[in-house]
């Protein structure tokens, strides 16, 4: 297996380059620098070191590009699907050839386990040729005939779209929101989280050398409440897909409104993992770690709340203690490493906070220990007990490797607290009882609900929340609703009655 020292040393260059040139915008298939000139800067979470800087973009900034987005989309909305297709597959081929690249650039800008990210290109390419396939029948509709008319559906592009995606695996996520709309016919104006901006540029630099033409995808950096805003209030923007935390969802609902905007929201969750005591012990146990603590637990589904039924708890709990005390805490590009830091001092201290708080209201806190040197951006694997469902820990997302373990007695006594939260993304169930299972995914209010298994994304199935988790769903045909208008078309078969008026 390749070691830290390699993974290093085949980082430097990157890391040097990107110090050098910065990063920029990319409009209208150039790079280009903030019109004001001003620029942000982006450190590498693991050590507070300068990544590089960024162009800060304001509403000029987002002006342009947007105004590119609208002219490409003449050209692009009217290329053939299959035209589309051969592009989006291009794409995945470029993400394929710098996969490697930017695993080390992710992990570098997010603190993310290189054991993680080393398939998040992958899955990148994978999302690019997903929604490539999906390009031809995009427009499909149905046929509903009625008595003298040929109705027929169809659908066509919406228009220029706004994209912003998180910090957290932020090129999964990019690709996960921007393939469709490019299959679809919609052009983009993309703005990535402020805190991991670098393999955003890798992927309009791959996009550019696959041939995508100038303005169809457009890339602006800056700060949420600058360029962010800008991009929300705009009113050739038709649509805006976003993931992230719920009150910035709540925001861009607010921004978007005096323009009528479309809204996508991925939003956030507190989802818990229910275990009853007949569920197959080992396999809950390895279910439970690895929801709880891959990808540092910044994702929003995450299962950070672990309902365990009273009569197995203790010996559950004691379990996860003797596993969370072996989980490795370390540098992001050692590929022995579970978990690296967590993406920034401000965020650490807040998760900090709330690990506090939950002590102050009668919880006990297990947590190993993490690296002291360097900045304090690392939690190790943290498991809460004695809690309730009703301290803090357990109502806000905490966006960490927090696991907060509350019992349950019987099945209505989990459904009353799984349910018993302001969120609805997932939840994931783990019994032998196959009855009780289809009677509670009834009941259960989530939009995802995984059975006797950890969260496999297919990519065909609709991926979404209910209530304060988000609007809209991602998956297969459902991705373009966002993307799409759907028009109604009649057609006469014979001739009408059409009653008479002025005779």
């Amino acid at each position: 297996m390749t070691d830290l020292a390699t993974h290093l040393a085949t980082l430097a260059p990157h890391l040097s380059d990107i110090r050098t040139r910065g990063i920029p915008n990319h409009i209208n298939g150039q790079a280009c620098s903030a019109h004001s000139g001003m620029t942000f800067q982006t450190t590498s979470p693991l050590d507070g070191s300068l990544i590089a800087e960024v162009a800060r973009s304001d509403a000029s900034d987002v002006n342009t590009a947007v105004q590119a987005a609208k002219t490409a989309f003449d050209t692009w909305h009217t290329t053939t699907p299959t035209a589309r297709k051969a592009v989006l597959h291009a794409i995945a081929d470029g993400i394929e050839a710098r996969a490697h690249e930017i695993a080390l650039c992710e992990c570098w800008d997010t603190g993310q386990a290189y054991r993680f990210m080393a398939k998040a290109a992958q899955r990148g390419a994978d999302n690019f040729r997903y929604f490539a396939d999906l390009a031809p029948g995009v427009q499909d509709g149905q046929s509903l005939p009625s008595p003298g008319l040929m109705n027929v559906t169809t659908r066509i592009p919406i228009g220029p779209v706004g994209v912003i995606t998180p910090w957290n695996t932020p090129f999964m996520l990019s690709t996960w929101k921007i393939a469709p709309a490019l299959a679809a016919g919609c052009t983009v104006v993309h703005k990535p989280a402020e805190l991991s901006p670098w393999t955003a540029l890798i992927l309009s630099e791959i996009a550019k050398e696959a041939g995508l033409p100038p303005g169809v995808w457009n890339l602006i950096n800056g700060i949420g409440h600058e360029a962010g805003r800008a991009l929300t209030q705009h009113p050739e923007i038709k649509a805006i897909a976003f993931v992230g935390g719920t009150a910035t969802g709540t925001a861009i609902m607010a921004q978007g409104a005096a323009t009528l905007k479309r809204v996508h929201l991925e939003l956030g969750g507190k989802n818990p993992i229910v275990v009853f005591d007949d569920a197959d012990f080992e396999r809950a146990l390895d279910a439970t770690l690895f929801m709880a603590y891959s990808l540092n637990g910044e994702r929003c589904t995450s299962a950070s709340r672990l309902l365990v039924q009273a009569s197995i708890a203790d010996r559950f709990e004691a379990a996860l203690i003797k596993r969370i005390k072996i989980i490795r805490v370390g540098h992001p590009l050692d590929p022995n490493t579970d978990i690296g830091p967590l993406i920034g001092a401000a965020h650490c201290d807040k998760v900090s906070g709330s690990i506090r708080r939950a002590q102050t209201q009668g919880a006990t806190v297990t947590a190993p220990n993490v690296p002291t040197d360097g900045p304090k951006t690392f939690i190790g694997p943290t498991l809460v007990t004695n809690a309730t469902n009703y301290m803090d820990i357990a109502r806000h997302e905490i966006f960490a490797p927090v696991l907060t373990s509350i019992r349950f007695t019987d099945d209505a006594d989990a459904l009353r607290i799984a349910n018993d939260t302001p969120y609805g993304l997932a939840a994931y169930l783990w019994t032998s009882d196959i009855n009780r299972a289809m009677r509670l995914m009834d009941q259960l209010d989530a939009g995802m609900i995984w059975v006797n298994t950890a969260n496999l994304r297919h990519l065909p199935t609709p991926f979404g929340g209910m209530k304060a988790s988000g609007i809209g769903r991602d998956g297969g045909a459902q991705s373009f609703d966002i993307y799409t208008e759907q028009k109604h078309i009649g057609i006469a078969t014979q001739d009408p009655h059409i009653p008479r008026l002025g005779v």
